[in-house]
This record gives structure tokens, sequence and C-alpha cells, in this order.
């Protein structure tokens, strides 16, 4: 008989933060085992290693501990297939998340050590970009505060995505060297690796029985090495795993090749293998780039299912009750070709048949579809897929023909239906991946409620025909821990004090702050928070766009990726035209502005990066007009990330969610800020909506085209000029930009942005929506100008949050998607 995996642990070492004088020990021991250095004499950075690798054994031991229980339980678990993580750092959440914070502080401040100074050293883990990466992140820590059994996978980049510099009054994209000091959080597993192969072809004979085998042979290999990252959850001893795959040469050093004297040819295996883990979402823009990224998603799900099977098969004779045991979410449409996979996987390497195959894949998989855009759902040319992953692309076909025969029985006779939901779209030679992702899940999720409902009724709209209940909706949400906690420690204290403790874990426990809203005593403190965290990002803003802002300003904040959609240029437009108000007439408007912007463009996406530089170019010129700058400035904050977000969002004021309706999946940004105090300015899209009827109608504002006006405007006879020309304020906005106002040097540099309102169709109906944006920016104006009801609606939005906690998102996915249950901890 094992013993427990508990007897073999003794004492735990979190006893080691019990007290003052323990902690000291253990982190002295710590800094000379596991740093190397003497605790005489070390700087912070030193001492920040030692405090997470100190941690970090902290979050193993009980790691182990979660690792058998979700064996050994014989429950489901859940495994979370994501190209993006954008977890930030992980010294807070993890202090938090154990219980010993407080200590911690007092500790470091007995040796002489600001707390905030150690925790500078930690960089943001450079594993995602944006808000399909951060609500990953969210999930993770929401599945294990809550005790689910299950693994997230992923990919360890070297280099992230990018790290954004300001340069020439441009975005200027440089490598991410997150890795430079090492990661103390991760546990390297050497022992863990798998073959992962491209390339070659399809041999295919007659077995003894006259049935076709099919092996893919001749292949090139490149080895994914796995690297661990322990996942704490709140105030639970659960702690999980975030298993990430870093790619490694099969054969790594060419000695011979090396000796003859030629170096460079001696590493190229190394280096051509390695390129799959450098960079998160490669420029796709060139042909080279495009089978990176391909052969990136690939890679990332072999290894993932590979090392599925490999946990499962520790545990079970065979794989007939795969389904029962094992629940695979596909996060977006990147990881779609985990269904040809492990299809593969099961017919070749375990000798099942097709039928066998396809019966057991399609209760496994779940697919969440974060996008309404078609051009955003990836397809990939057949004859890249065929010299990449010949073996993949038989096994597409073979999909698809069944498929197919199923629809063709449906609806007999309807040829159009056959050519809309065909995996392969014969016009253009290309594979649709999420039609792949669709065929092959049980479950298909939005991420908001209309994103739902326009995926049955457009988008997926064949397919939801076909299949009626395989289409459910998960609203997105956001981790507490991480958005309130963490990032708004007095805010926090507040709540606490007023409601008492339990919100972190269940946040409609937040409700009854609303009839705090009326409460004198409770509304000044609210406003002295903010204050302060105003001051913090005014001390942020000044550090690093070197402008000086004024914390009695309002602070109208806008934060996302750059995307046409998004409406960064919306934005920027109304800011235009206030500047021009308060030119004509100082008296026009009433409040001080400081409007803030924060966000990268692809490196490939043009269109976006000139959005950003126009944003720069007019921050240039209104932040030095001494006429205005008293009562307008605009910045734009470089780089931004998970830290930089837990400064910006708790002081902001206003939060912009402009995306045209119909086009934002949900977003969670807009979650963040409400729950941290700022009053929303949107349109009726993604879960604006639902935060809308959450908060009231009166706590938000609105303006815009809804999604039936949009498309309505978009199916007649939509004329931008007729807006242009209609709209003084609007004409006068536009010409400067295009004549060079903002750009002296060179007056056409905004021509192609103009082009595309005026004469590309203004495919998301900025100037459609401008003359409304403007007057809901004057309400803004109105309700700011008397701060007592303006923080009667900050608290409101506050205490209505609880829908939006990603707690109950999770519930909802273990309930009706994966049909898992907590562990018995």
């Amino acid at each position: 008989m094992h013993k427990p995996v508990e007897d073999y642990l003794g004492e735990p070492l979190i006893s080691a933060f019990a007290d003052t004088e323990s902690l000291k020990a253990a982190l002295a021991r710590s800094m000379i085992q596991n740093v190397g250095r003497s605790p005489v004499g070390a700087d912070t950075r030193d001492w920040f290693l030692a405090l997470a690798n100190l941690l970090r054994s902290v979050m193993s031991e009980r790691n182990v501990v979660t690792s058998a229980q979700n064996y050994g339980q014989g429950k489901k678990l859940v495994y979370y297939l994501s190209m993006e993580y954008l977890i930030g750092r992980s010294l807070q959440k993890v202090l938090l998340d154990l219980g010993v914070m407080d200590i911690t502080r007092e500790t470091l401040a007995d040796l002489g050590l600001d707390f905030d100074a150690v925790q500078e050293h930690e960089p943001d883990a450079a594993l995602g970009n944006g808000g399909l990466g951060r609500l990953a992140a969210c999930f993770l820590d929401s599945l294990f505060t809550h005790d689910y059994p299950g693994i997230g996978y992923g990919i360890r980049y070297e280099y992230g995505m990018f790290r954004q510099r300001v340069a020439d009054g441009q975005q200027i994209e440089q490598p991410e060297n997150w890795l430079r000091y090492g990661n103390p959080w991760e546990v390297p597993r050497p022992s863990v690796m798998y073959r992962v192969r491209f390339g070659g072809r399809n041999a295919c004979w007659r077995d003894a029985e006259g049935n076709e085998v099919c092996q893919w042979v001749d292949a090139d290999e490149v080895m994914a090495m796995a690297f661990d990252n322990p996942v704490s959850g709140f105030d639970t001893p659960t702690v999980g795993n975030l298993r990430l795959w870093s790619a490694r040469a099969t054969r790594e050093f060419d000695l011979s090749t090396f000796n003859q004297g030629n170096y460079v040819e001696a590493v190229r295996n190394k280096t051509l293998s390695e390129t799959l883990s450098k960079v998160l979402y490669p420029n796709d823009k060139s042909q080279d780039g495009q089978e990176l990224r391909l052969k990136q998603e690939y890679f990332f799900v072999s290894a993932s299912l590979q090392d599925i099977l490999h946990r499962y098969l520790r545990n079970h004779e065979n794989l007939k009750n795969f389904p029962e045991q094992v629940a695979i979410q596909l996060n977006d449409t990147h990881p779609a070709m985990a269904v040809a996979e492990l299809m593969r996987l099961f017919m070749d390497d375990h000798g099942m048949s097709f039928e066998e195959a396809w019966a057991l894949c399609t209760r496994t998989f779940g697919y969440t579809n974060h996008t309404l855009l078609p051009e955003a759902l990836e397809t990939w040319p057949i004859d890249m897929i065929q010299a990449i992953l010949p073996r993949h692309l038989e096994i597409i076909y073979q999909i698809n023909d069944v498929f197919l025969r199923e629809v063709r029985r449906m609806y007999p006779g309807d040829s159009a239906i056959l050519s809309r939901v065909s995996l392969v779209d014969d016009a253009t030679r290309r594979i649709r991946m999420a039609h792949l992702a669709v065929v092959g899940s049980h479950k298909v999720n939005g991420v908001a409620a209309l994103h739902t409902k326009l995926l049955r009724e457009g988008l997926f709209a064949d397919f939801a025909k076909i299949w009626p209940d395989k289409f459910v909706n998960m609203t997105n949400g956001i981790t507490p821990r991480r958005w309130l906690r963490q990032a708004n420690p007095p805010l926090s204290a507040l709540i606490t004090e007023k409601i008492g403790k339990g919100w972190e874990k269940d946040l409609d426990k937040l409700k009854p702050l609303a009839r705090l809203a009326d409460d004198a005593e409770v509304r000044h403190r609210f406003q002295e928070i903010k204050r302060a965290n105003k001051e913090r990002l005014a001390k942020m803003i000044a550090q690093s766009c070197g402008v000086t802002v004024d914390p009695a300003s309002l602070f109208d904040t806008q934060i996302k990726r750059f995307h046409e959609y998004k409406r960064q240029l919306l934005n920027v437009l109304q800011v235009i035209g206030r500047y021009n108000r308060l030119k004509e007439n100082p008296a026009s408007i009433a409040v001080p502005r400081t409007v803030i912007v924060a966000g990268k463009a692809a490196p490939g996406y043009d269109m976006a990066k000139l959005i950003i530089r126009l944003v720069l170019d007019v921050a240039e010129t209104l932040n030095h007009d001494r006429a205005t700058n008293g009562m307008l400035k605009v910045v734009f904050v470089p780089d931004y990330k998970v830290s930089s977000a837990e400064i910006l969002i708790p002081g902001s004021e206003l939060s912009e969610q402009i995306s045209t309706a119909g086009t934002e999946a949900s977003g969670t940004g807009n979650m963040k800020f409400a729950l941290n105090g700022a009053l929303t300015i949107g349109t009726m899209d993604g879960a604006n909506i639902e935060i809308h009827d959450e908060v009231g109608a009166e706590n938000i504002f609105i303006f815009g085209l809804d999604v039936a006006g949009a498309k309505a405007l978009k199916a007649g006879s939509y004329d931008p000029w007729e807006y242009y020309n209609g709209d003084a304020a609007l004409r006068q906005a536009l010409d400067m930009v295009r004549n060079g106002y903002f750009s002296p040097n060179d007056p056409a540099r905004y021509k192609p942005l103009v082009d595309s309102l005026l004469r590309g169709g203004d495919t998301y109906l900025v100037l459609a929506d401008y003359a409304d944006y403007v007057r809901c920016q004057d309400e803004v104006d109105t309700v700011y100008r008397d701060p007592e009801e303006w923080t009667r609606r900050a608290i409101r939005n506050v205490a209505n949050m609880g829908k939006f906690s990603a707690d109950r998102t999770i519930h909802g996915y273990a309930r009706e998607i994966w049909g898992i249950e907590p562990l018995d901890v």
C-alpha cells in the first residue's frame, strides 16, 4: 500500500509564515539555497527571488496534494487549452491567496526592505496579449479557488508578443525579454517531453481484414518540454497547475559540422526548432509567418493532447470511458486543430476505427468562440496544411465527409447549406478552423448574451439549426481577487468594513453596498479612495509619459488592444471636437478632462498602428496648447500590461466601451472598471448590455446605434458623406486630421484613416455614432459636476457587479459544459 502523499511532507512549509522570526529564518535559507547569496549584502532583486522561491515551495507542496486528489478521487477533470494566459505578476496574488500578505510586509520591513520595491523586480509574465489571455488567467484563478479538478495548457513564450515603446511618435515593437533573470515560479520538467511532427507524408495500406490503415511517416520532429507553473486558489489548500510547452530540437548540436568549421549550420536545427515558442502571434503577413503560426498552434495542441492521454492511461486500462473522465475546452479557434489531432492519436496510436474515435472526440471537446468578425476566424490554405500536417488534412476531409452526409440527410436537395457549413471553403481552397471546432465539440458557447444570440442567428446560424442544443451562453467574468482585492486594497477594506467578508469568493454579496450609496460618510470615504488612486495613476503617467496631469480632472480612460471595431478613432475625433469647442469658447465646457489611452496594435496591423500615431500626435498638440491644456489633456500610456492595468483601472472614473454594436463579443475591461467604481460610457454591445441591466439605465451612459440599427443602416444606403456634410463639428475634426493639423511635417500622414471613413464605407460606423457620442459625453460632464450624484452611481456600479465574477462563469462551465465537480479538500 502506498502512503498518502501528505504523509511524506512533514510540517507544512506554510508554517514558515507563522511569525516574523520564522519567516526571516525561512527567507535566509531560501536566499542561500535558491539564490546562492548571503543575506548580508543581498539586493532587493535577491530578496524577491528568495521570497518567490519560498512561496513556490509552499505551492509545490500543495500542488502535489492537489494532483493526488485530482486522480485519486476519480473525478472528471477539465483541461483548458489557450494560446494566451495574461497572468501578470504573481507575488501579490500568491501572498493574498495564502493569507500571508501582512506578515510578509511586516517581516520585510523588519529587514529594512520596502515590499513595493521588492515586488518591482518581478516582470509581468509575457504569456498573453489582451482580453482572451486575461480571461484564461481569471478562469484558472476561479477554477482552483473553488477546488475544481483541472489543468491549464499553453506555450512558454520566450519573448511574449512584444514590448511596446514609443519613438518618433509611433509604436515600436521590441522583444519582451521577461525571462532574462529566470522565472522563479516555474518548475522545469525535462523528463516530460513529447515528439511533435511536421511535414512528411501519409502512408496507407490494407490490414489482414482488408481495412485501410494510414500512418504519418517521414516527418520532421520537434520536442515539446513541459514547464509547470503552480496556480494558487484563494483561501483554499488547492493549488492547480498551468503546464506550458517550450520547443526543443531533437538534435541540438551537430558536433561533426561544428568541427568542420561550419558553426552556424551546427546549431541550425536547434535555432529553427525553438522558433516555435519564441513569440506570441508571429506576424502572419508573410508566408513564413503564416506557416510559423500554424506550426505553433499544432505544436501546442499536440503536446497537450499527448500529455492528457498519458495522464488518463496511467489510471485507466483503455480509452472507452475517456469523455466521462476528460473534458477539453478550446479557448477560441487557435487550438481547433486539437480535434484532428485527437482523432489522429485515437486512430493511429491507439488503433481505433474512425467511427469509434469520432464518437469519443465529439463528447470530449467544448469550444468557446470569442469573435463575431468573420475575418478573425482562422482559416488555413489547404496547400499549407498538406505540406505541414498531411495526416491531419486527410482526417479533416474524413470528418467533413461524414458531417456533410449527415447534413444531406437532414436537408435533402439543399446544396447551399452544404457549402456554408463545410469545413472546406472550395472557393478559396482553405480549411475553416472554426467550423472544425463547432463540428468536433459537444457544446459551443458565446461569451455574452448578445454574442451568443448573434452566433445562433448569424455566424453559426446553420450549425444552430442542425444542433439547436449545442449552443449555450457563458457570459465572461473577472476574478475579484485580482481586480478588486489586489488592485484596490483601500476600496476592498471599505467594502469589508461595511458589509463583511466573503465577497471575495461570492461577488453577489456586494449587493448590500447599493443602499450605502445614500450614506454621506461612505460616499466621502469612497471619494477619498478614488482621489488617492487617481494620484497614484497621475504619478505613473508622469513617470511613463512625462506628462503632468491634474487628479482633480475627470480621468476618462480607454484601454484595450487597438482595432478599428473598438473605435479608438471615434474617441480621438470626439477629443478633437472637444478641443475645438474649448478653443472657440472656453466657457462652453466646465469639466476638465484627462483622456487616457493605452493598448497595443498587432505588428502587422497598419491601420491600428496609424490610429496609435494619431493619438500621440493629438496629445502632442493639445498638451502644449496653453489655451486649453488646463481643461483637456491626452496621454498614451505605453506597453499596457496587467501591472499597469492594476493602477489605471482603480484610478479611472469614466470607462470607454465604445465598440460598434454587434462587434465586441463580450469585453471584460468594462467589468473591471465598473467593479472599481468607474462609470461606463458605451454602446449596447457585448457585455455592456448585461452591465446596463444589472446596474440600471440611470447608472450608465449609453449612446449610438444598437445591433438592429447598425444592421439596418449597413443594409440600406449608408453614406458617410451625409454625416460629414451634415455635422460641422465632425467635418472640422476630420478636416484637421486629413489636412495635417496634427502632423504639420507630414500633412498626408492620416489620409488613409480619413479615406477609410469617407471613401472606404466607414465599416464600423464611426461617423454615424459621432453626434450621439458627443451628446453622451456632455451628459457625462453634467453628472460629473455633481460629485455626490457621480459617487452614488459609482457605488451602485460596484454593488451590482456580482454577475460578472469569473466564479459564476466557471460554475456555469462546470455544470453545463464540462460536467465536473469540486474536489473533496
